[in-house]
């Protein structure tokens, strides 16, 4: 889900200060200097892969493999260890994000698009009042994550029902600030009107809101519907590579260019789900078919 942020870090930072976000800016400054990497041939992928409904995650065989539990949310009891966005967002999506829009509900996180009226600020960074059509919902985890020389491999694990619906583009990814200087992992993004796709992506650039990464999409086509039932998407980032796994099966490795550059970058995972955005083609208003994102719980893993 790709951020244009201006003047991202300094709003944060100060937004952060006064309490409207709570959120801790953890800037790594023994990141590596070394140059960008060469670029290498860079093509998007297209792959099939079996799903299995309500899959359930091994964490045992995960743990004997040597990985260590260093965050988890079952989503039981409240959502303190998450920042709520509030306001509008990028990408010329056209949904307001607040807090209403999510619920916990039998252990789940349940996200709801919804088609109502309302005025608020036009991003959490900008409080001129803009006027939305729809309202969802966008959490951000407090606690931060990064690949580096103290945890080579960092393995982030979300079990998730999608939703279906027009318009629907449920995301659950990774970022730092400034966009993209820190990098941006995208584990699972998705259209409600292609319930048996998904894809995943990353971005990087040395330049705030200059993105230097292209054409590393790839398109997973699962053979079951993902809006019916869960599946657990997973991504292992390590130095050299991106490692996505549907349902306990590598579906796809990237190791493109400006990998090896996100090594030591710190990010936090997000969860959210938009309306519309520039993530669609063609796109038509007029079609748009609200629904909800089940998410069962969050898990992230370190290794050496």
């Amino acid at each position: 889900m790709k951020k244009r942020h201006i003047s991202y870090n300094a709003l944060f930072a100060l937004l952060c200060t006064i309490g409207l976000l709570s959120c801790k800016k953890q800037m790594n400054t023994t990141a590596s200097q070394k140059a960008d990497a060469a670029p290498v041939a860079e093509n998007n992928t297209s792959v099939n892969a079996t799903g299995i409904c309500d899959y359930i995650f091994n964490e045992s065989a995960v743990t004997a493999a040597g990985y260590t539990k260093v965050f988890e949310d079952n989503f039981d009891t409240d959502l303190s260890k998450w920042n709520i966005w509030t306001g509008g967002a990028f990408n010329n999506e056209l949904e307001y994000y607040q807090a209403a829009n999510m619920q916990l509900v039998n252990s789940n996180l349940v996200i709801t698009a919804k088609k109502e009226t309302v005025t608020g600020a036009t991003t959490p960074f900008d409080a001129t009042p803009k006027t939305f059509n729809y309202t969802s919902g966008r959490i951000e985890c407090k606690t931060n994550i990064s690949a580096s020389t103290a945890t080579p491999k960092v393995r982030i694990v979300a079990r998730i029902k999608l939703p279906a619906g027009y318009g629907m583009w449920p995301a659950y990814w990774s970022y730092g600030d400034p966009w993209p200087t820190q990098g941006e992992i995208d584990y699972l993004e998705a259209k409600g009107q292609e319930p048996f796709k998904y894809q995943t992506n990353y971005f990087y650039g040395r330049a705030t809101n200059r993105n230097l990464v292209k054409n590393q999409v790839g398109f997973i086509t699962s053979n079951v519907d993902l809006t019916t039932c869960y599946h657990v998407y997973e991504m292992i980032w390590s130095q050299n590579s991106l490692t996505s796994l549907f349902d306990g099966n590598v579906v796809e490795t990237k190791t493109g260019s400006y990998v090896p550059n996100l090594f030591g970058k710190t990010e936090r995972i997000t969860l959210n789900l938009a309306v519309g955005g520039n993530f669609f083609t063609n796109f038509n208003p007029a079609l748009i078919a609200t629904g909800s994102m089940y998410v069962d719980y969050v898990k992230v893993f370190t290794s050496n």
